[in-house]
């Protein structure tokens, strides 16, 4: 099995994977014989800007070229005047009429919701768009006011459309990412990358090496390497060791989740962040009940083992779930779900072949010494066996 740090560093490799773009803007050609002075592959959802700037008259002519997430979705492609946001964005928007032909309207967006028709405050003309090989193109050229010539640029792609009206788009790294400064000028794209993507990638790091692997390696430590050696304590301390540290690393993928909720008002991910709210409670109450842990001969010890079982199998079931769930907001890399979802399986391949092992070692040891299991059943009617990592009722897997 990987190491810790080799894991981490895979992880983090996967997650900084560029997502490919739909090819180089240079290779497009457009019909009736459109032709550009500059493009750009632009960084997030594999679209690309063509323009053609008059410093004449200060207008823009634009082709914007994006694969919406649907047929029936809607590309979109503004300059914000006032800052690097949706918010103040003057926009360009071409969708499906329900008749199939293609329309291009204008977004005015003074707010995030409703997001209404509007005119811009800069002329447009020529608005046209058209699909091509699943990817829409929209054109159009707008009247810049003179010396306007480095903008805040802003584009997006959304699945459907509600009347005319877009309908909300996904909230992904990509789409959250999906603006820059462009200078049209000297054809110049500077990216305003998420400030936070950093943290986005450490917190979904941290929480599936801590709640999706390392909680799943400690319960299967306490749980069939006691059966397999049970005159050797040690795996007691390997146990709590493991768990304690994934503990640790959870709550500060924990608190990286908190910090970044606290910056992102406007998104919520109920499932992700209820779960996690759960998980982190319920890792917490079994932390603290290690100290309040009965003594063997205590008659409240196979209570207190079955509340450990619970809550622990209940953690790790939450745990792996939550880290699907971030899987899913994050939207890597492909190979980033494949790693996690390899890991994940050989763990369980590996306990599986641990269950059956350790039942047929056991069995071969009550069918050698039977009187040994009687006394071993005569003694559990007098007494509370366990210290809360096994779960048969026979001695090799006894507590």
């Amino acid at each position: 099995m990987p190491s810790s740090k080799n894991l981490i560093f895979l992880l983090l490799s996967l997650l900084s994977l560029p997502s490919p773009s739909i090819s180089s803007c240079t290779s497009f050609t457009f019909s009736s014989n459109r032709l550009f002075s500059f493009c750009h592959d632009l960084p997030e959802l594999s679209s690309s800007l063509h323009w053609t700037y008059n410093t004449s008259n200060s207008t823009l002519s634009i082709a914007f070229i994006a694969p919406p997430p649907s047929a029936d979705g809607w590309i979109s492609w503004g300059i914000n005047p006032t800052a690097t946001g949706m918010v103040g964005t003057q926009a360009l928007l071409a969708f499906h009429r329900p008749d199939g032909s293609l329309d291009v309207q204008t977004f005015n967006i003074a707010a995030y919701y409703p997001v209404l028709p509007l005119p811009l405050m800069f002329d447009t003309w020529g608005l046209e768009a058209e699909y091509v090989a699943g990817a829409m193109q929209m054109f159009a050229t707008v009247k810049l006011p003179p010396g306007m010539t480095v903008l805040n640029q802003v584009w997006q792609v959304g699945a459907s459309v509600t009347n005319g009206i877009p309908d909300k788009h996904e909230f992904g790294p990509q789409n959250l990412n999906a603006k820059a400064t462009l200078d049209v000028i000297n054809s110049l794209v500077e990216t305003h990358a998420d400030s936070t993507i950093t943290e986005k990638n450490a917190h979904g790091v941290l929480n599936a090496v801590s709640w999706g692997i390392l909680l799943p390696i400690g319960a299967i430590v306490a749980r069939y390497l006691k059966a397999f050696r049970p005159e050797d304590a040690s795996w007691f301390h390997l146990h709590v060791s493991c768990q304690l540290i994934g503990y640790a690393v959870g709550v500060t993928g924990w608190v990286t989740g908190l910090d970044l909720g606290s910056k992102s008002k406007r998104v919520e991910y109920t499932t992700h962040r209820n779960i996690g709210m759960a998980l982190f409670s319920l890792a917490t109450l079994q932390v603290f009940a290690l100290f309040v842990r009965p003594k063997k001969e205590n008659k409240f010890r196979s209570c207190w083992n079955v509340y450990h079982h619970g809550v622990g199998y209940a953690v790790i079931v939450m745990g792996v779930i939550n880290v699907f769930e971030g899987i899913s907001i994050l939207n890597p890399d492909k190979k980033w779900v494949h790693v996690y979802i390899t890991v994940i399986s050989v763990l369980a391949l590996f306990a599986l072949f641990l269950e059956i092992s350790s039942w047929i070692v056991a069995g071969r040891r009550v069918s050698e010494n039977p009187a040994k299991l009687y006394h071993s059943h005569a003694s559990a009617a007098t007494t509370t066996a366990g210290d809360g990592h096994g779960h048969h009722e026979h001695q090799y897997f006894s507590d």
